[in-house]
């Protein structure tokens, strides 16, 4: 059901309801003010024709003397009566709507409390129609009763003057009504406007897709309103908080005042700028957010600030270099292949046999030597491709990268193992060539060894070494001794390393050696 439909349904079923609550409520006192009205009108005039001395004095006569007939006519006619009767004690009629009846007794047993002195009031049926009857007792000037003025309304009159009545309430529903009708298309309209013509469905199902969205990002996502309360914070945003020990706000809650992590939020609150791609250094961990104001008619009503995590996205990209230092190691093997198959090819059509064969065997035991060894020993293809590539680098530079021949590394069942190994091992690796810039010609020597679920990585050059009191400062963020924007890889070395439960330590001679000890845990793969 439409929301229009259904809130106009609702709305003229309250107004409905209302309504005719009102109008039973009002009908009813409306019966009952309408017969209060008669019989009080009825007991006012027979109270009046009582005290008539001209009444008081005909019953002292006869009746057939008539004094007494014509005021009661007059009377009658005057107050739209149904009669006005006066008795005597004995009940015989001195008046009556029907002057053929004066001289004969009053019908009914209601005349006998009027006749003990009590006025009364019923509703009976006598000569005429059935009426609403009002009874006075008349005194004398000695206050000695002397007779009963009984005055008589219609029942139908009363009932007509109801109907009236009835017809007042009806019209006043009618426009009460339709008042009412217009004010819920009014609202109908302005609840379409404010809700952009989405209906209650497609609501909830906008809202339940913007749940599993913000649930199914990994970058964390807080919004405010224009008092800093938070109005949404995601899983990830609250995971990544909580990583930098920081408490994360609840919805409802302000941000916190000290709040290095959210201060963008409340700058963006005060002055509507929008930041991107800004960093923020949060106990030791880089984040990267973007924040935006949200406007509404030109002015702003809360904000949002999306970050993630620096050293994830450097891992991502250190990942991604160790997959083109794999595709170009076989890209330059390819390459190398090629030429290889050239001149065997120029061989055969020379028909030297015997050199060709020399250089089929030499080729074959050079593979064997330097790429055949190092697949069979190392056997993730990834980390093979990023030494494969970094022997080539450190051949280039006039280098030379060994691979111990005790090493052996088994292929790993984790991916962010194998991800965490290309970045410390490219990392000190470049580190060691880096060092050995200064001299013609160096070595480094890599031995990995796995034993019992633990690797064991040994990195060591033989470059200018490592000055004793800057030993303990290399794995901090920034630290270099390389020039400014540098200090980054050996941090991420660490930071990785302690991730997945590992440890690196150092052991340099200046001007001898330097050699970094890495232990990592390595689920071996099927």
């Amino acid at each position: 059901m439409k929301l229009s439909t259904l809130a106009t349904l609702m709305m003229v079923g309250v107004i409905f309801t209302v309504l005719l609550s009102v109008h039973l409520l009002y009908f009813i006192q409306i019966d009952n003010f309408t017969h209060s009205h008669v019989k009080d009108k009825a007991l006012a005039v027979a109270r009046t024709l009582a005290e008539d001395p001209q009444i008081q004095r005909g019953l002292t006569l006869p009746a057939d003397q008539g004094i007494i007939q014509p005021v009661a006519k007059a009377v009658q006619k005057r107050n739209d009566l149904l009669f006005v009767t006066v008795t005597d004690m004995q009940g015989v009629r001195y008046s009556h709507a029907n002057s053929a009846l004066v001289n004969k007794r009053f019908i009914g047993q209601d005349l006998q409390p009027a006749l003990a002195g009590h006025e009364n009031v019923s509703v009976n049926h006598g000569t005429l129609v059935e009426a609403l009857r009002v009874f006075t007792p008349v005194f004398n000037t000695r206050h000695q009763q002397i007779g009963v003025v009984a005055i008589g309304i219609s029942l139908s009159d009363v009932t007509a003057q109801i109907n009236r009545s009835r017809w007042n309430i009806f019209w006043t529903i009618l426009l009460g009504g339709s008042v009412g009708i217009l004010g819920v298309l009014i609202l109908v309209r302005r609840l379409k406007t404010i809700l952009l013509g989405l209906e209650p469905h497609e609501i909830s199902s906008l809202f339940e897709q913007r749940q599993a969205i913000l649930d199914s990002v990994k970058e964390g996502v807080i919004a405010v309103d224009a008092d800093a309360r938070v109005t949404l914070i995601n899983q990830a945003a609250q995971q990544l908080l909580r990583e930098t020990a920081i408490e994360a706000p609840l919805s409802g809650d302000r941000i916190p005042e000290h709040s290095l992590m959210l201060s963008h939020l409340r700058d963006a609150l005060h002055d509507g700028t929008a930041r991107y791609d800004g960093e923020l250094n949060v106990q030791g961990r880089i984040m990267i957010s973007n924040t935006v104001p949200v406007r509404s008619h030109k002015r702003i009503i809360g904000a949002v600030c999306t970050f993630r995590d620096k050293t994830e996205i450097s891992q991502l990209m250190q990942r991604l270099d160790g997959m083109v230092n794999y595709v170009d190691a076989l890209r330059e093997r390819s390459h190398e292949f090629m030429n290889k198959l050239h001149v065997i090819l120029g061989l055969l059509h020379m028909k030297n046999y015997a050199q060709m064969e020399a250089y089929i065997l030499k080729t074959a035991n050079n593979y064997q030597t330097e790429i055949g060894s190092l697949l069979q020993r190392i056997k993730p293809p990834i980390i093979a491709g990023c030494l494969l590539s970094k022997i080539n680098r450190a051949s280039d530079k006039g280098h030379r990268l060994i691979l111990n021949e005790a090493s052996y590394l088994p292929d790993s069942g984790s991916e962010k193992q194998v991800a965490a190994l290309v970045s410390i091992l490219g990392n000190l690796i470049e580190n060691a060539l880096e060092a050995l810039d200064q001299q013609q010609e160096g070595e480094i020597h890599l031995l990995l060894h796995y034993q019992n679920g633990w690797l064991s990585c040994e990195v060591s050059d033989d470059g200018p070494g490592i000055p004793a009191p800057l030993a303990s400062a290399i794995f901090t963020k920034g630290f270099s001794s390389k020039g400014d924007e540098r200090g980054m890889g050996l941090f991420l070395v660490k930071q990785q390393t302690e991730s997945l439960g590992g440890n690196i330590s150092v052991e340099s001679e200046p001007g001898v050696y330097t050699q970094f000890f890495v232990q990592l845990p390595w689920d071996k793969g099927n």
